[in-house]
C-alpha cells in the first residue's frame, strides 16, 4: 500500500521524501540521546522539514504542468481522469507536510524536554 501510493505519486518526488522522513526521524532520536545542546540538531530538523515540504510542493507544479500539457494536446477528458489526476498531483505535497509536521513536532518535543 505505501510502496504503491509512493511510485503513484512519482518516485522522483516521494523516495528523497521518503528518506527525508527516515533522516528527521533519526535526528529526533540524536536529539533525544545527546548530551547538552541539542540547538544544532534542533536546527538541521527544522531545515530538512522546510525543505521536504518545498520539494513536495515543486513535484505538484512539475505534475500539474505535465498532466495540463497532456490535457491540452488531448482536448476534451472526462471529470474522473480529471479528478484521478490530480489526486497524484497532492500526493507529493501530502507527503512532503507529514515530513514537515514529524519535524515540527520532534523540535517541540525537544525544545519541552530540554527545558526540564
Amino acid at each position: 500500500m505505501l510502496f504503491d501510493r509512493l511510485n503513484e505519486g512519482g518516485p522522483f518526488f516521494m523516495y528523497p521524501l521518503l528518506f527525508i522522513l527516515i533522516l528527521i526521524i533519526v535526528l529526533i532520536a540524536k536529539g533525544f540521546l545527546q548530551k547538552g545542546s541539542v540547538e544544532k540538531t534542533m536546527s538541521l530538523i527544522s531545515s530538512i522539514a522546510l525543505f521536504a515540504i518545498v520539494w513536495g510542493f515543486l513535484g505538484q507544479i512539475i505534475g500539474l504542468i505535465m498532466a495540463f500539457d497532456s490535457i491540452e494536446a488531448v482536448g476534451d477528458v472526462s471529470p474522473a481522469v480529471l479528478a484521478g489526476g490530480l489526486k497524484v498531483a497532492f500526493l507529493a505535497p501530502v507527503f512532503g507536510m507529514f515530513d514537515f509536521l514529524v519535524g515540527r513536532l520532534g523540535i517541540i518535543v525537544l525544545t519541552w524536554i530540554k527545558k526540564d
